[in-house]
């Protein structure tokens, strides 16, 4: 099969296309490959500073691009309200809706404005309350909505029990618990638009081992030995954010992208490498648990769906 690139992108004029963690990072290099191909790129993010030089950023590298930065702070579902409120008032149907943005591995507990774990709440219950606030204009579109999971799912479980960590709070489990919930959060979200004919596709993806400042803002930050580890993985094993970001856009914009899939590196360990059909393990896949997270969203966001 010939390697996917950039320039396998189709037209995305007309397109309107919500990126959170747009003003950074993969979510950046996302907004620049969909503004150039004609997309109106809205950048959902929560630092405006961010947001105006992301905005000069993409269009100097391409003078015609339709973009802009709009407030939503993740942590705070207050935020996600009032953005979904923007919108369904504008009426306008959104096309793609990436849901990009994250934190990743805090060294110790933290809590969003409603008291969620900052790592579940923000990685994966924003998310989701912001995905069922906008559902009348995404089935409005048929739209393509994609979740950013991450090679940290095969790791991971839910914890229904202590979905928040009140006790027993690691880093890693939490963040691999967000990642695997954003994954099933895709397959789910399919597996409801087929039954309620809402028209969406939704899959999700992941950057394998991506050059981003995500993990310098988590245990990396400093000297320790993940920090090291990382910076030795990293001299064979990694690529580019703009590489990265690639299946993003991959499970974004084609075609015949499969209903529920899911897109990463193809190369070692799926950690770097040209974008295509990534690898999900068996716990992402159970129905039952993916069931009883679903209920536990709603409950816990307010946010009913259909």
């Amino acid at each position: 099969m010939p390697t996917w690139t950039t320039a396998d992108i189709p037209d995305q004029t007309g397109k309107l296309v919500i990126i959170t963690g747009g003003t950074g990072g993969l979510g950046l290099e996302t907004a620049l490959v969909l503004a150039e191909r004609g997309a109106e790129v809205v950048l959902a993010a929560r630092n405006p500073k961010k947001g105006v030089e992301a905005e000069r950023l993409i269009r100097a590298r391409h003078p015609s691009a339709d973009v802009r930065f709009d407030l939503l702070d993740l942590a705070d579902l207050t935020s996600v309200q009032a953005f979904a409120d923007r919108y369904l008032t504008a009426g306008r149907p959104i096309d793609i809706l990436a849901n990009n943005a994250g934190v990743m591995a805090l060294p110790r507990r933290q809590t969003t404005a409603d008291g969620f774990e900052m790592q579940f709440g923000t990685n994966y219950l924003s998310h989701f309350a912001l995905t069922g606030r906008l559902l009348p204009l995404l089935t409005a579109a048929g739209a393509r909505v994609v979740q950013l999971s991450s090679m940290a799912h095969r790791g991971g479980r839910i914890r229904l029990d202590d979905l928040n960590y009140q006790t027993g709070y690691r880093p890693w489990p939490v963040y691999q618990q967000s990642k695997l919930a954003m994954l099933m959060f895709a397959i789910e979200l399919q597996r409801r638009s087929d039954a309620y004919e809402w028209g969406l596709t939704s899959v999700a993806a992941h950057p394998g081992f991506a050059r981003t400042d995500l993990i310098a803002n988590g245990p990396a930050d400093g000297n320790g030995l993940y920090a090291w580890a990382s910076g030795v993985l990293a001299l064979f094993a990694s690529h580019s954010a703009a590489d990265g970001a690639l299946p993003t856009v991959m499970a974004a914009v084609v075609p015949d992208a499969a209903p529920g899939g899911y897109y990463g590196p193809q190369g070692w360990q799926e950690m770097k490498g040209p974008p295509g059909r990534a690898k999900i393990e068996p716990q992402a896949l159970d129905i039952e648990v993916a069931r009883r997270l679903w209920l536990e969203s709603e409950q816990l966001t307010g946010v009913q769906y259909g």
